[in-house]
């Protein structure tokens, strides 16, 4: 999966403590790239990160020398730091905070990448000093199996700081990346339009969750991995669905509010494997369970993708620019 250009030196600083930045830790030593991950659970961290790496053994056959990954509570500013990853939750003062901290502590130069699903850049960018060096980027968790890569930008930001994240997913992350030219990326609204028409059939009864799972697995989240929404309405021929969306479109959901089953479900405290309940119910030992299937999936989905690529693009690494601020 991973086309790694030249024998990175780089460190990179990852800040987060979450499943999804444990995952990218592990994205970016399959690189080659120096990790220093700063994290609140250093334990936590260094427990799912060894199991990355015993997965990839696993499952990949060692086929990856994972590189030096530093975890601790906070980060050294004193290493000379390429780029800065910022994984938190989707609060514009957590985001904003932690950006104030980078920027005290970091080069002009230094690139910072914060994940931003519903939070226009433009607000990530007022009152700081180096506007031109923030962009958003999305991942997906596991970030070191998957494909995925959403790039945000916009008039502010600096073209050098697109390329270099771009060419770096593509060359070194093992990435198939897009860059949004807006405030805002597509993924989460793509997905969100989605579950709410799940949400909707399934609170006026049109369908069970059950039923809503079966009906996206075994289609959509057949074809999906191979062609996605687009081209395969090109393969089936896009005059059948025109007509059907024609019909269609005046029944789906406009709804700006989340239904009551489901914020019941968030107020009961229903909200996952973890929990042991969400949309469905779990005995003890399967989310483990879960978590193993998931992680296996992971390995033998990105496999099977790689075999059918969407496309074949290629080009050459672009380095950070030096001395470059706006």
């Amino acid at each position: 999966m991973m086309n790694v250009v030249g024998s990175p030196k780089e460190t990179i600083l990852l800040l987060g403590s979450d499943k999804l930045t444990y995952s990218i830790a592990a994205c970016l030593q399959k690189a080659g790239f120096t990790v220093m991950l700063s994290t609140t659970d250093v334990a936590k961290a260094q427990t799912i990160t060894d199991r990355h790496r015993l997965d990839s053994s696993t499952y990949e056959g060692n086929n990856y020398a994972y590189s030096n990954l530093i975890i601790r509570k906070e980060p050294d500013f004193s290493v000379d730091i390429d780029l800065a990853i910022l994984i938190t939750e989707e609060n514009l003062a957590v985001k904003k905070q932690a950006i104030s901290g980078l920027e005290k502590n970091i080069s002009a130069n230094t690139i910072i990448a914060v994940n931003t699903e519903s939070i226009p850049l433009r607000s990530l960018q007022e009152n700081v000093a180096e506007p031109g060096r923030i962009i958003g980027v999305n991942w997906t968790e596991p970030a070191h199996t998957t494909f995925f890569l959403e790039i945000i930008a916009n008039q502010s930001t600096r073209k050098s700081c697109i390329d270099y994240v771009a060419t770096m997913a593509r060359q070194r992350w093992g990435k198939d990346p897009y860059v949004i030219q807006r405030e805002t990326g597509v993924r989460m609204k793509l997905m969100a339009a989605l579950i709410r028409e799940a949400f909707y059939l399934v609170e006026n009864g049109y369908a069970s969750v059950e039923d809503i799972d079966r009906a996206c697995r075994n289609d959509a989240g057949y074809y999906l991995p191979f062609a996605g929404n687009l081209r395969y309405m090109d393969l089936m021929g896009t005059y059948a669905y025109g007509m059907v969306m024609k019909d269609l479109n005046p029944e789906l959901s406009t709804s700006q509010n989340l239904p009551d089953f489901f914020t019941q479900r968030i107020q009961a405290n229903d909200v996952g494997m973890d929990a042991g309940k969400g949309f469905y119910g779990y005995e003890p030992g399967e989310p483990e369970k879960w978590a193993n299937l998931t992680r296996q999936f992971s390995f033998q989905i990105s496999e099977l993708m790689e075999k059918y690529p969407f496309d074949s693009q290629s080009e050459e690494v672009v380095e950070p620019v030096k001395n470059e601020v706006n």
